[in-house]
């Protein structure tokens, strides 16, 4: 069997969505199968390689499967002898419309539509997905739930000389933790809120985003009225992760998540972590987490306090359920499922 895995994403800054593509594909290549990720060629982006050169290439190559990850990258036409696969990660352009550009909304809407056509299997990444999919589409086939998994953070290499020194330097002590994009669905204002509350220092590790300025404003004002609030943008793996070891909390009161990798792979890490009780939150941390409404700093500052040494115990044996063995496993059944 040839499978080919959409690879777009695998050579750009670690997105959930890029990470997800990069480990599928080390699970796959584990268990035996052949998989080669398609990407584009000539300066193409990313609409145009799926909308121009894939059909091309699925033409003359005729793989067994095209596996796309990107939640509604399917070309618009199925291609004879190939099984077409798609991953949908979330829907929150539908669900937060305010969140996205108005054009992007647009597009996932019309392409994830057609993708849901043409598609032999649709896996979704949370049961809270698939739910939320087949509330606004009518889907032919079965919609599959397969975790992802966050075994990842334990292959990262650690990190060098300079980058301790450098970690050392920010003289950080005692510190709660944010790692995402700056993006209004991800409720920064209120762990920028709650650590006011508590006079402790809030990190936040990711790249600005779309909707990303009244935060920025927010967090700005909190720095004028004395707050210690540190920025740091994005951070390469062995960075990132070392900075997430150090840290006393992790914190993700997101709004909406359609898994939620980040509070995760801090559980993985063993480091006390407290969510949101909104999305898929609850069905991946379960026990393993603390939680918290979306609007409630007081709240989240008292579940910041409360965590302790043993809920990172918790969120450590909760996350140890999620591997990318099984997601590759669980995968390479439904590619096979369409040549038997």
């Amino acid at each position: 069997m040839r499978i080919a895995l959409d690879g777009t994403l695998l050579n750009r800054p670690t997105t959930g969505i890029s990470l997800y593509a990069r480990e599928l594909l080390h699970g796959l290549r584990g268990i035996g199968l052949d998989v080669e990720p398609w990407a584009p060629t000539g300066g193409h982006g990313a609409s145009r390689f799926v909308l121009d050169e894939v059909p091309r290439r699925l033409a003359r190559e005729r793989p067994d499967v095209f596996h796309a990850v990107c939640n509604f990258n399917l070309p618009l036409r199925r291609a004879p002898g190939t099984r077409f696969v798609l991953t949908v990660h979330d829907v929150i352009p539908l669900l937060l419309p305010e969140t996205v550009s108005a054009a992007y909304r647009w597009q996932f809407r019309l392409w994830l539509s057609r993708s849901l056509q043409v598609a032999d299997a649709v896996i979704c990444v949370s049961e809270t997905t698939r739910r939320a999919l087949l509330e606004r589409f009518e889907v032919r086939v079965p919609v599959h739930v397969v975790h992802h998994g966050v075994d990842h953070v334990e292959r990262v290499a650690p990190p060098d000389a300079i980058t301790v020194k450098w970690l050392d330097a920010l003289g950080l002590g005692d510190f709660v933790l944010y790692a995402g994009a700056l993006d209004a669905r991800k409720n920064v204002g209120l762990a920028v809120r709650a650590c006011q509350r508590l006079g402790v220092t809030l990190v936040l590790a990711g790249q600005r985003w779309f909707g990303g300025s009244a935060i920025e404003q927010q967090i700005s004002a909190a720095r004028a009225a004395g707050a210690d609030v540190r920025h740091l943008g994005y951070l390469g793996d062995p960075v990132f992760y070392a900075l997430m070891k150090r840290a006393r909390v992790f914190v993700f009161p997101s709004r909406y998540e359609g898994f939620g990798l980040p509070p995760l792979e801090a559980m993985r890490l063993g480091v006390p972590t407290v969510v949101s009780r909104e999305g898929a939150l609850p069905e991946i941390c379960g026990d393993g987490a603390l939680y918290v409404d979306p609007d409630d700093a007081e709240g989240l500052a008292a579940q910041l306090s409360r965590a302790d040494a043993k809920l990172g115990q918790r969120g450590l044996a909760r996350a140890r359920e999620f591997e990318w063995a099984k997601t590759a496993l669980a995968t390479a059944e439904l590619y096979r499922a369409g040549s038997s």
